[in-house]
């Protein structure tokens, strides 16, 4: 059975804070010995809190567990309770300037998915997905 690990970042509603959860993770999949999927990871979960940073007032925050089968969970919480909007497949939102996140993640991820959560004492979500590590 994996070794199953879990930490929470919390940050402010902050441009800057995607290149800190970007780094924080990369260091948490290093220390673990999970750099083959740092690359992915990473991407995922700049677009997942860049998303959340940019359409909430709120803080965010990110969330990294390997769960006991071996999956790496990834999601940005964020104090918008409302479901993001259905991703469109990358190829049709390659072209445009908003709206490629969820796309990204469609296409890179092995699941993904939100769900209604609270931090802070506020109502948000997360939106997550899961990465099979080898």
């Amino acid at each position: 059975m994996p070794e199953t690990w879990d930490y929470t970042l919390y940050v402010p509603n902050d441009p800057r804070a995607v290149t800190v959860c970007r780094r924080t993770l990369r260091a948490i999949l290093a220390l673990h010995g999970l750099t083959d999927l740092a690359d992915t990871a990473e991407l995922l979960a700049a677009e997942l809190v860049s998303n959340a940073v940019r359409h909430t007032k709120g803080p965010a925050a990110l969330r990294v567990r390997r769960s006991p089968q071996g999956l790496v969970w990834i999601g940005a919480w964020d104090t918008d309770p409302e479901p993001p909007r259905p991703p469109r497949p990358l190829e049709q939102a390659l072209d445009l300037e908003d709206g490629r996140g969820l796309g990204l993640v469609l296409a890179c991820a092995d699941h993904w998915g939100w769900q209604p959560s609270a931090r802070f004492g506020d109502r948000g979500k997360y939106v997550w997905c899961e990465l099979a590590a080898a």
